[in-house]
């Protein structure tokens, strides 16, 4: 595969349904069309080397999910969560082999478990097609918990934004001890975007809290559901 993207690469598969969508959920899918191939190609190549296992949230079309398959990650080896029902509807029928579940970020050990995918502390990387930087800074730590939860010590979460700077709350990377690192910067997707790659800097799993249970600290205000913006 070429290094060098196209300026008018063809519109992925399903494009429509995902416009289709954003007019109808404007302030929950947090961007006007999918991600580019270019995009996809950057975030995958930020996996942990020998990466096995891969979480994807927000599946939007499948562009990063086929571009995870391309890479070598088996279907058996992939759970794609979606919230949006007719996203997940369509990711369903295009990756038939692949583990799509429809559920929320926050409780990724129960969609696991549901999905018959792994178990907390069995994956190597998450790639998140999220709308972080949109969501309170509570949102933004349940989903992290929920992420970490899942990883195995060293694993990788992989972010991308089209802001400049980490899309996760400083307060949240303290209270989670993650550390974060700028990847590629995607020139030619729509808005252009800087891929991030989050570790904790402990090698104990971060137990996610069941929904509603309280926290110390709370930072931010209001609750979202932002799930997609692929």
């Amino acid at each position: 595969m070429s290094s060098k993207p196209s300026r008018h690469e063809p519109p992925p598969p399903g494009a429509w349904t995902f416009f289709r969508q954003w007019l109808r959920h404007p302030l929950s899918i947090a961007a006007i069309s999918p991600s580019s191939r270019q995009l996809a190609r950057l975030m995958v190549k930020e996996l942990p080397p020998n990466c096995e296992r891969v979480i994807e949230l927000g599946g939007g079309t499948g562009v990063f999910t086929r571009a995870l398959l391309d890479h070598g990650i088996a279907d058996d080896n992939l759970m794609v969560v979606e919230l949006n029902e007719e996203l997940h509807h369509h990711l369903s029928r295009r990756f038939p082999d692949v583990h799509v579940a429809l559920g929320d970020a926050r409780e990724l050990p129960t969609v696991a478990k549901k999905a018959g995918y792994a178990d907390a502390g069995q994956v190597d990387a998450v790639i998140s097609g999220l709308g972080l930087l949109s969501m309170s800074h509570e949102l933004q730590q349940q989903i992290l918990e929920s992420a970490f939860s899942m990883l195995r010590p060293g694993g990788r979460f992989i972010q991308f934004t089209y802001g400049p700077v980490c899309p996760v709350a400083k307060d949240v990377q303290q209270a989670l001890k993650l550390r974060n690192r700028r990847g590629g910067f995607a020139v030619w997707n729509m808005p252009p975007a800087t891929v991030f790659v989050l570790t904790q800097a402990r090698s104990k799993a971060v137990e996610a809290r069941p929904m509603g249970t309280p926290r110390k600290r709370r930072s931010g205000s209001g609750k979202s559901d932002i799930q997609a913006s692929r």
